[in-house]
């Protein structure tokens, strides 16, 4: 199975939902640049450091401290065995950038997934969220609604709508990603590595669809 792989899909696609089980499933570790960005300034390494005195002034990280932080994600034990980005890089010059520092550790990228998922279906997906304010514990009104309207069933929290799941701030964030992720997707499929599954339908269903892209 294929196993230096690149999740790309619109918010709210699933895209992490799928990168856990297939971390579960075949012990390759999902990466997410947030997540390392978090760790970096929580643990206060140098690269932590840069990257909070950016945002102090209220600047976006620059893409060479992103990448020298995958770079050094890369380089931990787990990874020996593969990877998968989840929705990295999401600009051709971080493409690029990526390729790289692929070069220089003589790899490469294996398969390049694209969830597609209509925008309503996103939408629907992403204002029907909810979470506990407390704890995090996530629900959806249709989906997975609490016991109790607005009350966490873990911790009695309050359950509340996060201010970007709005249906208006949704539909800024597709129309960024379909800006942004057209090039990234046509740079890579010059190399004939991406392949679009449906991400809709069952959760199941979805990840059948994934591992047969990947065999």
């Amino acid at each position: 199975m294929s196993r230096n792989l690149i999740f790309f899909g619109p918010p709210g696609a699933g895209k992490g939902t799928q990168a856990k089980r297939l971390m579960e499933d075949h012990s390759i570790p999902q990466i997410s640049t947030g997540d390392i960005l978090r760790a970096n300034r929580s643990q206060g390494t140098e690269l932590g450091r840069k990257a909070q005195g950016f945002m102090d002034n209220g600047k976006l990280v620059p893409d060479n401290l992103i990448i020298d932080m995958v770079d050094d994600r890369f380089g931990q034990g787990d990874c020996d065995n593969g990877w998968i980005l989840d929705g990295f890089p999401r600009t051709v010059p971080q493409a690029v950038a990526l390729d790289g520092l692929l070069n220089r550790r003589d790899a490469g990228v294996d398969r390049v997934v694209l969830l597609k998922v209509p925008d309503d279906d996103i939408v629907d997906r992403i204002t029907g969220r909810r979470v506990c304010r407390t704890c995090g514990a996530p629900y959806h009104v249709t989906f997975k609604p609490p016991a109790v309207d607005g009350v966490c069933d873990a911790d009695g929290g309050e359950v509340y709508q996060r201010a970007d799941d709005t249906e208006e701030k949704v539909r800024v964030r597709l129309d960024e990603y379909a800006h942004n992720t057209a090039p990234v997707a046509a740079y890579f499929g010059q190399r004939g590595i991406v392949r679009e599954i449906d991400g809709t339908g069952e959760i199941d269903e979805v990840y059948g669809r994934l591992v047969a892209v990947l065999e």
